[in-house]
């Protein structure tokens, strides 16, 4: 179960970790290389943000609410193919039991007459062919709740991009920012320059409405 929870948030944060490392084409006057060099020279914060993915997913209330959805539909496929597959595997037991049974008859010569055996034998083909039928079933099945798994996963990850994006256009519209990172790309973190706290607030408060 941990895994899969694992696997989704995975999934979630490779999505939005690109929405994180971009480049901003508003960008002010004063991203000359002069201007930057006086901005660091003078110790000021270059116009940099951080923001912590992991922090995203664990707090923002629509990434919150996907990951709990994609585990829902996931535990619903399994129950399901499980319950089906169990089943599928009693009558191929009982088959298997039958097929034994007639095999001991015939070494047996337990049947009446020839025709009694191929009777028997006839019913055994058609239960097999039933079963394979039954088979290619779960089988269609388990792609089609795959496919059904991964739709709704494209669409809630498509959902939290657009959110994302949308409050970075919003809180970048003056162009203050050159750049937005993950803190993930970075090799230590630097205070300052993180906005991860407000982010969540700010994408909290835009989805409660």
């Amino acid at each position: 179960m941990n895994n899969i929870q694992t696997l989704i948030n995975s999934i979630l944060a490779v999505c939005v970790v690109a929405l994180f490392i971009l480049f901003f084409v508003n960008k002010p006057e004063s991203s000359n290389p002069v201007a930057q060099q006086e901005v660091q020279a003078q110790g000021e914060l270059m116009p940099i943000a951080i923001i912590n993915t992991d922090s995203i997913l664990k707090h923002y209330t629509l990434a919150v609410e996907a990951s709990e959805k994609l585990m829902n539909r996931y535990e619903e496929s399994t129950v399901k193919l499980d319950t089906k597959a169990k089943s599928l595997q009693k009558e191929y037991d009982t088959f298997q039991r039958d097929v034994m049974d007639f095999q001991r008859k015939v070494e047996a010569n337990a049947f009446l007459s020839r025709e009694r055996a191929e009777s028997e034998q006839s019913k055994l083909q058609k239960k097999e062919q039933q079963l394979m039928a039954k088979q290619q079933e779960l089988e269609n099945l388990r792609q089609k709740l795959s496919a059904d798994f991964m739709a709704e996963q494209n669409e809630l990850t498509q959902q939290l991009q657009d959110s994302v994006q949308q409050y970075l256009r919003e809180y970048n519209a003056d162009g203050h920012y050159h750049l937005v990172l993950n803190d993930a790309v970075l090799m230590n973190k630097v205070a300052g320059y993180d906005i991860t706290n407000q982010a969540i607030e700010a994408l909290n408060a835009r989805y409660s409405k």
